[in-house]
This record gives structure tokens, C-alpha cells and sequence, in this order.
């Protein structure tokens, strides 16, 4: 039998990304559908201020749960990417972090809100404990959520990310159709698809992987690695979500109900880099510094000019997003989107260039570049936020999310020791786009 050839392996790998790409964001873009459905349902069903009554109480889980990860998932991906033996003690020690961090940083925002009662907001203190109750699941899932795919088991990711979202619509649907909907069920119902989403990941790696002994070596070695990356995920997160928390400490419950409905559209700019850095990082981890960003910097360029497009669609459609989906009473986030999406560039040089960095083991590089963003996202939050609202978070939000894009690439380019020139999109990436769009078609009618 003959053995392949380089241009027969390269497309077995093109063909074998662009199938995995192609999974992976179709499940993103039916992850971002359900979700959407949930904030219509929620919103439609108990109004403004009890969907930003629900959105703060995600917001402090989502936080504390990337705080309290300490990087380690990232230690995870390279350490089962690049030593495959050792996936089965990194799993059972994911278990160990998850409920050690994860019951450390809920009993730590405990007794911080208990200091500082606005930290909590101004809904229910009995849905806030019940909240970080949720918290180690929710590390555990993201740990194992790298551990496989590490091995290349996106589908099951993809599953779990799914199952979240999908069961919550349904279980909002079939309260707010039975007119019993509230705060309480709404939260309940999203704890619950967060639970099943781990629950689908424990099974699998049980199954395909196991659990082997716990190994503290490892462990040390994981926290090492991990703690050099927790900063920069701290950062990022708190680009992403710190502007919730603080509008529903500063403003209300209302006027993030109404925020949360912009941000909501606005996470679709999230999606296409987020699926394209997870699809890639297997590799990323496995290449050399040049070969590592010839492939990233292609990938940017072509991600910006799909990006772009969509960016355009949400400052065009916002009035209809907004108002017509949502209601008249939500028409106060049609600014809000419009800004968040000027933004677009910037998370997708954060999101890509930053992953690459981490995969080839320099993470206080990507951190410094979050740091930057952090840094003018709570200058221009505590700014702008008292006396605009959703829209001084908008301004801040964006603002950030475009001097990070800027550090970011300044940074890859030095360390990498390529030309920045090289991250610009090209016509000749537009050809590429039209006929790898072209083959995609002929391939499916053939």
C-alpha cells in the first residue's frame, strides 16, 4: 500500500480542521441561539429588572469560577496535548482542584458580600449562595473541557456546551408558558444546565480516558504552569464580564436587564475566534515559535474579514434586535450594542494571538496584554458607568477591547519575530475565504 504524501497529508489535516471548525461552530452557533431564546424568555416573562437580577447572579458565578480555576486548564491542554500518559491523573487531580478552588473562592465572595452588602446587588441573598454553591462544577467543567480536547473529543465538548443552554430554554419555555417563571426557577433552571454539561464530561473522560491516581507532583507542576496563565484569565474575564457586576452594583437590576440584552447579541463577535482558538490549540501546542505563527497569523486575517461583516450586521440591526425582538421596554440597548460591537477587532486579536501565546508557553505575555486592558476597563467603568449606565459600560468595554487587540499584537510580533504587517487581512485571504467557500459547496453537491 502507498504511503501519502505531503500535499495528501496537508489536506487530510486542512479537510480534518475545517470539519472540526465546521462542528464546533455550528454547536457555538447553536449555543448563542439557545441562549439568546433564554434572555428572550426571561426577559418577555419577568421584565427588565428580573432579567438583570438573573444576568448579575451568572455574572458573580462566571467570574468566580474563571478566578477560581487558577489557570490550571491551561496546564491541562498542554500537559495532555504534548504527554498523552499522563490524562488520566490530570483528570482525577482536576477533580481535586475543582472542589478545593472552587469551595475557596465561593466561601471568599461569602464573606465579601456579607462585608460589602452592594457587592451582592439588590436581589435575594439566598439566590447568591445558591449560586456559588455551583462553582466547582463549573471549574470542573472547564478543566475537563480542555483535558479532551487536548486529545482532539471535540463533539463532547461540544455536547456539554450545549446541553446547558438547550435545557435551560426548555425549562424557561415550559415555566413562562405555564406563567411560572421567576427569578428563582430562571436561576435553578441555568445551575442545572451547568451540572449536566459537567456531568457529560465526567462520563466521558470515565469512559475514553479514566481517572487515575491522584499525583501531587503533577499537580505542583499543573499549578506552576497554571499560575503564570491565571492572571491574564483573571484580566480577560474581567474585560468580559467585570462591566456586569458593576452595573448591577452602581445601577440597578433594570438597567442591566437592559445592558445584558446587548451583551447578549454582542457575544456572537465571541464565538468564531473562540471555536477557531480551540480547534487550533491542539496544534498550536505541538508547533514550533515560526510555524506556530505563520498558522495563527493566517488564521487572524481570515477571522477578521468574517468577523467584520457580522460586527456591521449588529450596528444596522440593533433597533430590531433589541426593541422589536425583546420589546419597546428594552429599546434603552440599542446604543449599548451599537458600541460593544465596534469592539470586534480587538477580541479577536485578544482571543487569537493571546491563545497562541499560551500554547507556545509564554503566558505572561498574553496576561500583559490583558493587564492593559483591564486596567482602562475599570478606569472608564468607574467613570462612565454612574452617570451613563449601560452605555458608559459600552464605551469602556469597547474602548479596552481595542487597546488590548493593540498590546496583543504588538507583543506577538516581537516574541514571535514576525512582521505586525503580517496580521492585516489581504485580498488575497478574500480569495481564499471565496474559494474554500466555492469547494465547500461543490463538495456537499457532489
Amino acid at each position: 500500500m502507498s504511503q501519502p504524501t505531503p500535499d495528501h497529508e496537508e489536506n487530510g489535516r486542512r479537510s480534518s480542521f475545517l470539519r472540526a471548525a465546521a462542528g464546533t461552530f455550528g454547536t457555538n452557533l447553536a449555543v448563542a441561539i439557545f441562549s439568546l431564546v433564554n434572555v428572550l424568555i426571561v426577559a418577555r416573562s419577568i421584565g427588565a429588572a428580573g432579567r438583570g437580577e438573573v444576568a448579575f447572579l451568572i455574572t458573580i458565578a462566571t467570574l468566580a469560577a474563571f478566578f477560581g480555576a487558577i489557570g490550571v486548564q491551561d496546564a491541562t491542554g498542554n500537559i495532555g496535548g504534548s504527554e498523552p500518559s499522563l490524562r488520566p491523573r490530570l483528570a482525577t487531580n482536576s477533580v481535586v482542584f475543582a472542589v478545593v478552588f472552587g469551595a475557596i473562592v465561593a466561601l471568599a465572595i461569602a464573606a465579601l458580600v456579607l462585608a460589602f452588602p452592594a457587592v451582592g446587588g439588590d436581589g435575594r441573598r439566598i439566590l447568591v449562595w445558591i449560586t456559588l454553591a455551583c462553582i466547582p462544577a463549573i471549574i470542573l467543567k472547564t478543566y475537563l473541557g480542555f483535558l479532551v480536547q487536548s486529545d482532539y473529543h471535540f463533539a463532547i465538548t461540544n455536547a456539554a456546551w450545549l446541553a446547558g443552554p438547550l435545557t435551560t430554554a426548555i425549562t424557561n419555555g415550559t415555566l413562562a408558558v405555564a406563567g411560572h417563571l421567576n427569578v428563582s426557577l430562571a436561576i435553578t433552571a441555568w445551575i442545572g444546565g451547568q451540572l449536566l454539561g459537567t456531568s457529560l464530561l465526567v462520563w466521558f473522560v470515565a469512559r475514553r480516558i479514566g481517572f487515575g491516581r491522584p499525583d501531587p507532583r503533577l499537580a505542583r507542576r499543573s499549578l506552576v504552569f497554571g499560575s503564570k496563565t491565571h492572571l491574564g484569565h483573571t484580566l480577560e474575564i474581567g474585560n468580559y464580564r467585570l462591566d456586569q457586576w458593576f452595573i448591577g452594583s452602581f445601577s440597578g437590576s433594570r438597567e442591566l436587564g437592559l445592558y445584558s440584552v446587548a451583551v447578549a447579541w454582542a457575544e456572537v463577535l465571541f464565538y468564531l475566534p473562540g471555536v477557531l482558538v480551540m480547534i487550533q490549540r491542539p496544534d498550536l501546542v505541538r508547533a514550533g515559535p515560526q510555524a506556530a505563527a505563520e498558522l495563527i497569523q493566517r488564521l487572524l486575517r481570515i477571522t477578521i474579514l468574517l468577523a467584520l461583516p457580522l460586527a456591521a450586521f449588529l450596528v444596522i440591526a440593533a433597533p430590531f434586535l433589541c426593541t422589536t425582538v425583546f420589546g419597546d421596554e428594552f429599546a434603552g440597548s440599542v446604543d449599548d450594542l451599537r458600541v460593544l460591537a465596534l469592539g470586534v477587532v480587538g477580541i479577536t486579536f485578544m482571543a487569537l494571538l493571546g491563545a497562541a501565546l499560551t500554547a507556545q508557553r509564554r503566558p505572561l505575555l498574553t496576561t500583559s496584554a490583558a493587564a492593559c486592558a483591564f486596567v482602562l476597563t475599570i478606569g472608564l467603568a468607574l467613570a462612565l458607568i454612574p452617570p451613563l449606565g449601560g452605555l458608559g459600560a459600552a464605551i469602556a468595554t469597547s474602548v479596552a477591547w481595542t487597546a488590548g487587540g493593540v498590546a496583543i499584537a504588538i507583543i506577538f510580533s516581537r516574541a514571535l519575530r514576525t512582521d505586525i504587517r503580517n496580521l492585516v487581512p489581504t485580498s488575497a485571504d478574500l480569495r481564499w475565504i471565496h474559494s474554500e467557500f466555492v469547494a465547500r459547496l461543490r463538495d456537499r453537491s457532489s
